[in-house]
């Protein structure tokens, strides 16, 4: 097949994804879908829950704390939504959701308490939940008060106290309960309600009824349509209700009720599943050391007592009759209650095999969600849910059009300069950047992906990504065209050569990523899927849209004038060819005089964090006509507080306003609160605020995330670096991400700018940035040090600098035109995000250049190959003559294989290939002189 069939298949492939694209935007067409936005750009769904502790334990900090990560965890496993979780007063814990498709189950599973117990079910049965006669049977009741008035119930409740309490009206339905005590029952809002509203007023109806749940007790609920009610025939509702034992253990650890409870459960092996007998969903259990002993106990009783009450006889119908149940309770309703079969199990069932539970009616959406709750344990207290309100984006509409008229200007300035850059091939470029940007417009809906304001920091870093993956090869096929080849040969030597350049970089990036979004919370994987799926759609379309276009263009005469593709003139200019690594301990002291005064404000003044990490203030108000998030961003800022975060509540008007506000900034002290009020009163007409302090939980969770999968991450790049290149090499890529992220973190001390939960996203940005630009630098030193065998390492790294340095102030300059747009047109709140963003980008093209590549210069110049050559001391004519004749070699070289060169192959006198050379060659110059030696 001819390389132009080829390419015309490639770009038929590309146009026929791009209809698929379209079918996708397009509303209206069949695969239409649409984009889901974060909280901050869209608004979502806040659950405020209000934390009930059980009966002698008093609500711990610690409580709370748990309490937000197993939150964190299941709202994680749902989705990339992104969620905001905070504390909210002393036992109140804030949840705000975007992207959900079900915030009614969503907000269920949130603040499930997740109470799984084990009980041995006819045995724990109490109360008339049991038949009379020899051998215990269920009876369920056919709804609560029916349990609760009879009068084995009230027998047990008047021997040994009471658990509980309830209030039922005339009509046996429940008014209020359960409490712990009556006092408390008696004290509820339906009992204390004024009569003014037809209420109680403190006086209960002769015609109600409080009953009393007996001590050591609990009441068990079952669905009767899933067929986990026994013995149910008197229940006509929809539920029955039992009865059953509950106590602590003894002193000896030993005759507690219930028998097993989820601690007892491996949570790793907790899974939903399609049971092949039945194929209906099931969820699989798996208990640990001490759950198996405990279950085969159970079990091992229940078989025994089962063989007992049916006297002999093995067939199916009577061992269904007589057998004995074991009932999986979850947050005290039966799930399931399978029987033990004491003819197939005489001594019970091993707890090696787990156990399962049937979902009954329930689908295979029910058992993940089952499966979900179980895998992410157990909350350590009861939730209610004290509010639910709709919320608005926390940017506003003013931010949003801001954020994308600057998105805009700078993607058109991205155009205009490589237009002017790189001439026609600058056109194949900038239509190779409209094919990514389709294609990663798909991949956000196809993959459903949340997409926030760290989102738009991964779409940034990915959009130079994009076009640093052009501008490598055309520096290439500039340089063999310069070199005297053809163009359709440049073009074949260009993409051959850069393909290992862009496929280690992005590698590298695409292993941050990955580490980032297994580990980090949901805020950090937002960026990560947008950096992962970028960095893989930017591959794509480097090398395979990009190569197409060009590989049809070469065959065409017009095409062929150097003038045309920008290739005329000197590779790199004049001013450009600096001796490097001569200057290199200048470099180093400029980096550490900025480390060192970033240090210092660091140690004076610190960091100034905001809300995020450091908690604040919240304030709730309501203005007698609507307006817009724009109008009290407008208060807070004359007040000195333009970074608070706001949001309308409930819904909107017509033109985006509310009547409804929640504002959250930095903790406001008694004058400075009096203060702030005060102007909202006088120009938003508000009522009274009502403040209330909010935990630095949210950003503490999302610093620490970020941080392990960083250390993780950089574990991973330097076993990847030292495979590829040599592990010398990965020293130097570390320490220049390390300067990065001090550089920033310093400037930011040094100016005094707000740290966000946004500002992690912006530095972990920085880093994937410092890597790839790095990365295309050593590869390039990697590929020099075969051609100039006898060239001082530091001649090789600069002459490496100088082919590359070009395309790196091409890259930072491209990615640098986004990110000034944003920062000069995105508004007060995203400014400090773009400082970030830039102040990183900056940072990472100067490491690559001053501090990665004399670091690794000092590094190799100690082997004793190059440690011979350190003392070659070039002119600059002499580095430029080195520069022309390496630049020579390398375009008479046959293109690379696309397949990895061996390390022994590109590493000169460090394999054992060259070592075998080189001794070679020392024998055969032995030889050719008088009896092997020199006179």
């Amino acid at each position: 097949m001819s390389d132009r069939r080829k390419h015309f298949i490639v770009l038929g492939c590309i146009l026929a994804a791009l209809v698929g694209v379209a079918l996708l935007a397009v509303p209206g067409s069949p695969a239409h879908r649409k984009l889901t936005l974060g909280l901050d750009l869209q608004g979502g769904l806040e659950v405020v829950l209000k934390a009930v502790p059980p009966k002698n334990h008093k609500l711990t900090s610690d409580d709370l704390t748990r309490s937000i990560d197993i939150m964190r965890n299941r709202i994680d496993k749902l989705g990339v939504s992104e969620p905001e979780i905070r504390r909210q007063g002393s036992d109140q814990i804030v949840i705000q959701l975007a992207g959900v498709h079900d915030p009614a189950s969503a907000a269920k599973l949130i603040g499930k308490t997740a109470v799984l117990e084990f009980y041995d079910f006819e045995a724990d049965l109490t109360g008339p939940s049991v038949s009379g006669g020899l051998t215990p049977l269920p009876v369920a009741a056919p709804s609560l008060y029916d349990l609760l008035s009879a009068s084995a119930t009230r027998t047990l409740a008047d021997k040994g106290g009471a658990s509980q309490w309830y209030l039922f009206d005339a009509k046996h339905v429940v008014k209020a309960g359960p409490t712990p005590t009556q006092k408390e029952l008696l004290n509820s809002k339906i009992v204390q309600k004024p009569k003014a509203d037809g209420g109680l007023g403190k006086r209960i109806p002769k015609d109600w009824s409080v009953l009393k749940v007996p001590q050591n007790t609990v009441v068990v609920s079952c669905d009767v349509a899933s067929g986990n009610c026994l013995s149910s025939q008197q229940v006509t509702s929809t539920t029955g209700f039992y009865l059953l034992k509950h106590r602590e253990a003894d002193k000896n650890g030993e005759n507690a009720i219930p028998e097993m409870t989820g601690g007892e459960l491996k949570l790793s092996g907790t899974r939903a599943d399609i049971d092949p007998q039945t194929n209906q969903p099931v969820v699989l259990m798996q208990f640990t050391g001490k759950g198996k002993k405990i279950f085969h106990k159970i079990t091992q009783r229940e078989a025994q007592r089962g063989a007992l009450v049916c006297q002999g006889k093995t067939d199916s119908t009577s061992v269904r009759s007589c057998a004995q149940h074991f009932a999986i309770v979850l947050d005290r309703q039966i799930q399931s209650a399978p029987y033990i079969d004491f003819v197939r199990n005489p001594d019970g069932i091993p707890g090696d095999t787990g156990a399962q539970i049937d979902m009954g009616g329930g689908g295979l959406g029910d058992a993940k969600k089952l499966a979900l709750v179980l895998q992410t344990g157990a909350l350590p207290v009861t939730f209610q849910t004290a509010e639910r309100t709709d919320v608005s984006a926390t940017l506003g509409k003013d931010s949003l059009s801001q954020a994308k008229k600057a998105a805009l200007v700078g993607l058109l300035i991205v155009a205009v300069f490589l237009l002017l850059l790189y001439r026609f091939l600058g056109l194949v470029a900038v239509i190779g950047l409209g094919i990514y940007a389709a294609f990663l417009y798909a991949a956000i809906l196809l993959f459903h992906v949340t997409l926030t304001l760290p989102g738009f920091a991964g779409l940034i870093l990915t959009i130079g990504v994009a076009a640093d993956a052009n501008v490598v090869v055309f520096e290439r096929i500039k340089e063999e065209v310069r070199a005297g080849k053809s163009v359709r040969a440049a073009i074949a030597a260009g993409y051959s050569k850069g393909f290992h350049t862009i496929l280690d970089a992005n590698v590298v990036t695409a292993i941050t990523a990955l580490v980032l979004f297994a580990v980090a919370t949901a805020q950090v994987k937002g960026f990560a899927l947008m950096l992962l799926i970028g960095t893989v759609i930017s591959l794509i379309t480097a090398v395979g849209a990009t190569r197409a276009m060009l590989g049809l263009l070469g065959g065409f005469s017009w095409f062929s004038k150097p003038r045309f593709m920008g290739a005329h003139g000197q590779q790199t200019a004049k001013w450009l060819q600096i001796d490097f690594m001569r200057r290199r301990y200048l470099w180093f002291a400029i980096s550490g005089a900025i480390l060192a005064l970033g240090a210092g404000a660091l140690g004076v003044r610190g960091l100034n964090l905001g809300i995020d990490f450091k908690g604040g203030t919240q304030l709730s108000f309501k203005t007698p006509v609507a307006h817009t998030t724009g109008d009290v961003r407008q208060v807070m800022g004359t007040q000195g507080y333009r970074d608070a975060v706001i949001q309308g509540r409930g819904k909107s008007t017509g033109n985006g306003g509310y009547k409804s506000f929640q504002v959250r900034t930095k903790a406001l002290s008694g004058a400075k609160l009096t203060q702030v009020t005060n102007a909202l009163e006088a120009r938003l007409q508000t009522t009274a605020p009502g403040a209330t302090t909010v935990s630095s939980s949210f950003g503490r969770q999302i610093a620490k995330s970020a941080i392990i999968a960083i250390l993780f991450s950089l574990l991973l790049v330097v076993l990847y670096i030292a495979i590829r290149f040599d592990l010398k090499f990965a020293g130097p890529v570390i320490v220049a991400m390390l300067h990065d992220v001090l550089i920033c973190v310093g400037i930011y001390a040094l100016l005094g700018r707000e740290v966000t939960s946004s500002t992690v996203a912006a530095i972990l940005t920085v880093l994937g940035y410092s890597i790839y630009d790095t990365i295309i630098i050593f590869d390039r030193i990697r590929e020099n040090v075969p051609t100039m065998r006898r060239a001082s390492f530091a001649t090789i790294a600069n002459v490496s600098l100088w082919e590359t340095i070009r395309r790196s102030l091409a890259t930072s300059f491209i990615t640098l035109l986004p990110v000034g747009a944003l920062f000069l047109f995105g508004g007060d709140t995203l400014k400090d995000f773009a400082f970030a963003l830039m102040v990183g980008i900056a940072s990472g093209a100067y490491s690559s250049i001053f501090v990665a590549a004399p670091l690794l210069t000092i590094l190799k110049e100690r082997e004793p190959e190059y440690a011979r050559r350190k003392d070659q001391i070039l002119s600059k004519g002499e580095l430029e003559t080195a520069f022309e004749q390496a630049t020579e070699q390398a375009a008479e070289e046959p293109a690379p294989a696309l397949a990895p060169v061996p390390l022994v192959e590109t590493i000169d006198g460090a394999g054992p290939a060259a070592a075998q050379a080189k001794r070679e060659r020392r024998r055969q110059r032995r030889r050719a002189r008088p009896h092997g030696r020199a006179r």
